[in-house]
């Protein structure tokens, strides 16, 4: 039996996914399940500025989510990570309502790590795709 997955890519950044060798979301079940996204420019580089990093990540979050017809507001699960919150979370969370929308929220898990290749912040999120 093989196993096909139902790889969603978001315009103009597949070489960057292939390159690193994973898929940006996989449709499952009624559900998308999004790689972590970060503040990364077309290059692959990471916005210098933590605002514009955490906007950056969320745009190219969006265009994941956009590329499957769905939109932040159809996202039940977010994950993030912060390089060393205890110092950023407060800065990152200023910036998060310009994306975040309205209540009621989608649940989230907030975790600290020490690295996450060059960037300060990364969103994973699972989406209910829209019906039909």
């Amino acid at each position: 039996m093989t196993n096909t997955r139902d790889v969603v890519f978001p315009a103009g950044r597949q070489a960057l996914y292939e390159l690193n060798r994973y898929s940006p979301a996989i449709r499952s079940n009624g559900f998308m399940f999004v790689s972590g996204q970060v503040g990364s420019r077309e290059d692959g580089s990471p916005e210098p500025e933590l605002d514009a990093q955490v906007r950056r990540a969320f745009q190219n979050l969006n265009a994941v989510l956009e590329a499957a017809d769905c939109t932040f507001d159809d996202v039940v699960d977010v994950t993030v990570f912060i390089v060393d919150p205890a110092s950023k979370f407060e800065q990152i969370w200023r910036v998060v309502p310009e994306f975040w929308g309205n209540a009621p929220f989608p649940n989230i898990t907030c975790v600290g790590v020490t690295w996450l290749y060059g960037f300060d912040f990364e969103i994973k999120v699972i989406a209910k795709l829209p019906q039909g």
